[in-house]
């Protein structure tokens, strides 16, 4: 291209002028995460108590968790405009919180909770953490962060109305059904990608792609990857392992520190699991990547042993209606797990644009966080043991976020030598 500016590794980039509304693109991508977040937390929390409940939220997770990348690859192709994505996803969102307001179970949960609503939440999440990334390439990864800190920090004002009157669940699903259509739909008229290789004018980008700082703690790909090439790494799939381990702990803690009856500490768990996401971006950006999420990884598994000590007895007992039981370490359990619940998404979504370059990293993270679909059926699987043993159910869980807690810091760039010539 005539206009294009290349830096020393050879890529290319047009820069131009910053849209005015580009803050409130962000700012809308954001509300559109929050008003899909009670889809998950809201029901892990307030719904998913018996075997259909589970089942429905293992399907609705491995929904959301596909819709994702087909999406992108209709978006990036042109084939499918973001207005007519998000549109779809108001839709279905829409549909599948007033489903789970008005149905506890049976074919018209499966299709309009599960199913649809499942697609929809995908087709949110996935297209506006594509455009946030697309519009701010200078500091994608804390901005791509902060908006899937609302996916998680979006349910608790409904855990909080439900935890204090809990006849008033179905009101509040229809009320966020109502929201989350309205919200998304905004998005859908004024969130768009923006040209091909765009980067800001009021950031040369040579100077960003030398920045020892940066580069330091956040090191670029040795080349740009297509996905095909990805797949055929060891490092793709010991990612998508990460994400499934850590992601079937952060749903079961939601589900049963809420069978503890504690609605605050499920609040704040939630709350922790959506504002830990940005402090770990800010303390990547100072550490590094891996050791963040390392870090993370770790947090998650240490919260998994206070919750062995706290809400497993009252899990056992079936102290659904306690408000205070298990403690002091049942609170320092849900900051712990709320910490590392959530933040390891926007981790890894970063480190797959750091491993394998930017062209390619939606389509790349996308196949990843496909594995979120594996990690829902290993969320079910512990709250069902945990029906059974509460306490083995949460040793369990911290095992399996203390493994890939290990492996992080060996994860390594792909595409350079082995070993150095001599």
């Amino acid at each position: 291209m005539e206009n294009a500016v290349r830096d020393w590794r050879g890529r290319s980039y047009l820069p131009g002028p910053v849209p005015a509304d580009r803050p409130r693109m962000f700012w809308l991508a954001l509300a559109a995460m929050a008003a899909i977040s009670p889809l998950q937390y809201g029901y892990a929390a307030l719904l998913a108590k018996e075997a259909t409940g589970l089942t429905l939220l293992a399907v609705w997770i491995a929904c959301q968790a596909a819709g994702a990348l087909p999406a992108l690859h209709l978006v990036r192709r042109g084939r499918l405009s973001v207005r007519a994505c998000l549109a779809a996803g108001a839709a279905l969102s829409g549909l599948g919180l007033a489903t789970a307001g008005l149905t506890t179970g049976g074919p018209a949960a499966l299709a309009g909770y599960a199913l649809l609503g499942g697609l929809g939440a995908g087709l949110v999440y996935g297209v506006c953490a594509e455009v946030v990334a697309a519009w701010y390439p200078e500091r994608p990864a804390g901005r791509v962060g902060l908006i899937t800190g609302a996916f998680g920090y979006g349910a608790a004002p409904l855990l909080v109305w439900a935890g204090i009157d809990p006849s008033a669940t179905s009101t509040a699903f229809l009320v966020a059904a109502v929201l989350a259509a309205g919200v998304i739909g905004l998005a859908a008229r004024h969130l768009r990608l923006p040209p091909a290789l765009w980067w800001p004018g009021d950031v040369d980008p040579r100077s960003h792609a030398l920045d020892a700082a940066r580069l330091r703690t956040t090191p670029e790909a040795a080349r740009q990857f297509r996905l095909a090439q990805a797949l055929r790494t060891r490092t793709l799939p010991a990612l998508a392992l990460i994400l499934t381990c850590a992601g079937a702990v952060s749903v079961f803690d939601v589900i049963v520190v809420a069978r503890t009856g504690s609605w605050g500490a499920v609040a704040l768990l939630v709350a922790l699991n959506g504002a830990g996401r940005s402090v770990a971006m800010r303390c990547s950006e100072v550490f590094g990547r891996r050791r963040a999420l390392a870090a993370v990884l770790t947090s998650l598994a240490a919260g998994q042993l206070l919750l062995a000590i706290a809400a497993a007895p009252a899990v056992a007992a079936g102290a659904t209606g306690s408000a205070d039981g298990g403690g002091a370490p049942l609170w320092a359990g849900a900051v712990l797990a709320g910490l590392g619940g959530g933040a390891f998404y926007p981790l890894v979504a970063s480190l797959v644009r750091e491993l394998f370059g930017t062209e390619r990293a939606g389509e790349i993270h996308a196949v990843v966080y496909s594995a979120k679909a594996l990690a829902g059926a290993g969320a079910v699987a512990l709250a069902w043991l945990a029906l059974a043993a509460p306490a083995s159910a949460l040793l369990a869980a911290a095992a399996l976020a203390a493994l890939p807690a290990l492996a992080t810091p060996r994860l390594r760039l792909p595409g350079l030598p082995v070993t150095l010539p001599l």
